[in-house]
């Protein structure tokens, strides 16, 4: 997730102090994993010196002042581009699960143990994500969807993997890159 462009995005909805655009974001894009205020500081003073927000007057709050950000037309303009480009639907086909995978046979290491063990981390977090479903509001039933459909890729990848064990050894251990099956 881009947390510059999301800031800007947020925005350009409305002026916001940055513990608002906090809140804003780790209420509908961090809930796993919440923003650092520190590093929603840090986003809007890079993006108000590349010219795309501008920080109006501090003012005085409950707490220390607060500066309002303003998204600039240089800030739309990023953002909205941003917005109109498709995401790249897998930008790298290797992953750290293949990494651990082709890692543990070169080493003469169990892989069925690393994918089995994985496994069961991917059950445990599907039943996480089913139970958010079953309790959650809308946001977080589709953000649910959508870990439980990468978790389900996944396990099929696991087991197809587990089950070609004994080839992708070969090849890694052999022919080098790309294998010869």
């Amino acid at each position: 997730m881009s947390v510059p462009l999301t800031l800007l995005g947020l925005l350009e909805r409305e002026p916001s102090h940055g513990y608002d655009l906090k809140h804003d974001y780790d209420a509908l894009f961090g809930r796993d994993k919440p923003l650092p205020y520190g590093q929603v500081y840090a986003t809007l003073g890079r993006l108000a010196r590349d010219g795309k927000v501008v920080a109006g007057e501090a003012e005085p709050g409950a707490g220390p002042d607060r500066k309002r950000y303003v998204i600039t037309d240089a800030g739309v303009t990023e953002f909205e581009t941003w917005l109109s480009q498709p995401t790249e639907p897998e930008p790298h086909l290797q992953t750290v699960l293949f990494t651990k995978v082709v890692l543990a046979l070169m080493l003469g290491r169990s892989a069925e143990q690393y994918l089995d063990t994985q496994r069961g981390a991917h059950l445990q977090r599907m039943r996480e994500l089913t139970e958010l479903k079953r309790t959650g509001g809308l946001i977080d039933t589709l953000l649910a969807d959508h870990g439980l459909f990468h978790l389900e890729a996944d396990l099929r990848w696991i087991d197809m993997t587990a089950a070609r064990l004994g080839s992708l050894a070969e090849a890694v251990r052999g022919s080098g890159p790309g294998g010869s099956r």
